[in-house]
């Protein structure tokens, strides 16, 4: 079959129709798109320095990413810091109150609540972490932060470790002894017996009566003590007897002059025996007081280790007095024993005769007279101790040393705050000059290869049109070779 052969009228309006055709796939695959540059075949130049932009714009943000993350890490250790300042400050808080008191029980019981404070400092450090990194918790926690693609550009944010209070690096603040209780117990006992000097009084002479001579001796036994009375030397009167008795630890008497009879009360924990020979031409005579364990309900004046008006006081280790008690007629044993169970840090059961005492802190208990506890505990003074392993915040000197360590914490961990601080700062900067930079590689990427569209709907109207005008010319050529045929 012999070629068609064309007009050049033809052959050009043909070839308009081509080039717009293609014009038009072109402009249809830039609206599609939206990129003027699809591939290197569009514009080599354009296409490879768009991707190089794309492709940093691309790897920051890969980065900005982990900034985000290292921004959450320095939140969650700033959050864990201003918590641990609270507590710390509430550590403080307790330490001041624990000055504010004389109490040794109270500044025990402080101690302890201190030491539960330390606990949560270092529970509340060990929660801090964010994503396995944790800047409250020492060596191994480093957090490196990278700001550019080849890594030159960095941060390093070196941790701090308050996991351990006790650590020097850290808040340095340790656990506190708070002591070890003690146990004490003396026992009560009376005895009681009567020496009857009738019709004397208290000035009279001894030797009035016809028991007693001058030259007698009268002997007295009791507990670890023995005491000799010549008649007319080392007594004369009743009353000098009677004072004699009365200056005997553990002993007190006195005498009746309505009943003529010399009362004598015993404390020992043993007999009283007093005997009276015939040395002097009196007569000899024996007197014992039987002594015995007291009762819960026995008055305490039965006992020679008390008497109507004496004061009993409870001193703990720092010299304060929780409680005393001054005695009547009707002070029991009982009674004793309330006092002394009605100090906080002190307790006391009564059994047999004997008080047994716990106490969480050193206490005494004393009385203004020294016959109390006598020939019990083979003391001189007749306090009943206590003797505790002491609290670190018995003394004020303790707790200021301690309240001088707890301002050092603060300032550590202020110090800490301030470096996370300028960290988080640091890195939220950066954060936001990434994501502007990258804002601007992308603009600049786009400049490049995303098309305008509206021109590029401008000019499909235009290739629109061109083509419509080339169909219509080609089809005017085509009628033009019809006419010049149509003459044959």
């Amino acid at each position: 079959m012999s070629d068609i052969v064309l007009s050049s009228a033809v052959r050009e309006n043909l070839l308009a129709l081509k080039s717009t055709s293609k014009l038009q796939s072109t402009t249809q695959n830039r609206l599609a798109t939206g990129l003027k540059v699809n591939s290197a075949l569009d514009n080599p130049n354009s296409f490879f320095t768009a991707q190089g932009l794309n492709d940093r714009a691309n790897d920051l943000s890969n980065l900005l990413d982990n900034m985000g993350q290292a921004v959450q890490t320095l939140r969650a250790a700033e959050d864990g810091i201003n918590s641990i300042v609270k507590l710390v400050e509430s550590a403080k808080a307790i330490a001041n109150q624990a000055l504010q008191t004389q109490s040794e029980f109270e500044r025990k019981n402080f101690t302890e609540r201190y030491n539960e404070i330390l606990v949560q400092i270092e529970d509340m450090a060990r929660d801090a972490g964010y994503k396995g990194k944790n800047l409250l918790a020492g060596l191994g926690n480093e957090l490196e932060v990278i700001f550019n693609e080849d890594s030159t550009s960095n941060l390093m944010i070196n941790p701090v470790d308050y996991t351990d209070t006790t650590l020097d690096e850290g808040l340095n603040l340790d656990d506190l002894a708070t002591g070890v209780g003690a146990t004490s117990s003396f026992s009560l006992f009376a005895g009681n017996a009567g020496i009857t000097l009738t019709a004397l009084q208290a000035s009279s002479d001894l030797a009035d009566h016809p028991d007693f001579a001058a030259g007698d001796v009268i002997e007295i036994i009791g507990g670890s003590a023995t005491v000799a009375l010549t008649v007319g030397t080392d007594v004369t009167t009743v009353q000098d007897y009677v004072n004699a008795l009365e200056n005997i630890q553990g002993i007190s008497a006195t005498f009746d002059e309505g009943t003529d009879t010399i009362t004598i009360n015993s404390g020992l924990g043993e007999n009283v025996v007093i005997t009276k020979d015939n040395t002097g031409g009196g007569n000899a005579t024996t007197t014992t007081a039987v002594v015995s364990p007291m009762s819960s309900t026995a008055t305490l004046i039965s006992s020679g280790s008390f008497k109507i008006g004496d004061t009993l006081t409870i001193t703990d280790g720092n010299g304060f007095i929780p409680a005393s008690l001054e005695l009547d007629a009707d002070t029991t044993v009982s009674d004793f024993v309330t006092l002394v169970n009605n100090v906080k840090g002190l307790d006391a059961t009564f059994s047999g005769g004997s008080i047994s005492l716990i106490g969480e802190v050193s206490f005494s208990i004393e009385s203004d007279n020294n016959d109390f506890n006598i020939g019990n505990l083979g003391q001189t003074s007749g306090t009943v101790s206590l003797t505790a392993t002491d609290s670190e915040f018995k003394s004020a000197t303790d707790i200021e040393r301690i309240l001088q360590s707890i301002n050092a914490a603060l300032d550590e961990l202020r110090s800490s705050a301030s470096t996370f601080g300028s960290n988080l700062s640091t890195v939220q900067i950066r954060t936001d000059f990434t994501e502007e930079l990258i804002n601007t590689l992308e603009v600049g990427a786009g400049a490049l290869t995303i098309a305008d569209m509206n021109e590029e709907g401008a000019n499909m109207l235009a290739l629109q049109t061109r083509q419509q005008l080339s169909s219509t010319a080609l089809s005017l050529a085509n009628q033009a070779e019809q006419s010049v045929l149509s003459l044959f």
